[in-house]
């Protein structure tokens, strides 16, 4: 399981991306899952993170799911 930072914001989308992708690359398991339970404060840079992750995982032939998300990155992915 692969855990979000608990600020995920524009300033740091690229970097959280990128060590997400290293880590997905090296995750020996077939579905890969990302906690989100650490998550305080973030924007829709968050949820470009987690769709790029889940494209990664895709193109890898990995499952992808997103778990413990905070309510409010819920409601802004209905948006």
């Amino acid at each position: 399981m692969l855990l979000l930072p608990a600020t995920l914001t524009m300033n740091e989308a690229r970097d959280a991306l990128a060590m997400l992708s290293q880590a997905l690359r090296r995750e020996p398991e077939s579905d890969i899952i990302i906690d989100a339970s650490s998550l305080q404060q973030f924007d829709t840079a968050a949820i470009a993170v987690l769709l790029e992750c889940k494209r990664l995982a895709q193109a890898w032939g990995k499952g992808f799911a997103v778990r413990h998300t905070p309510p409010k990155l819920a409601a802004l992915t209905k948006l």
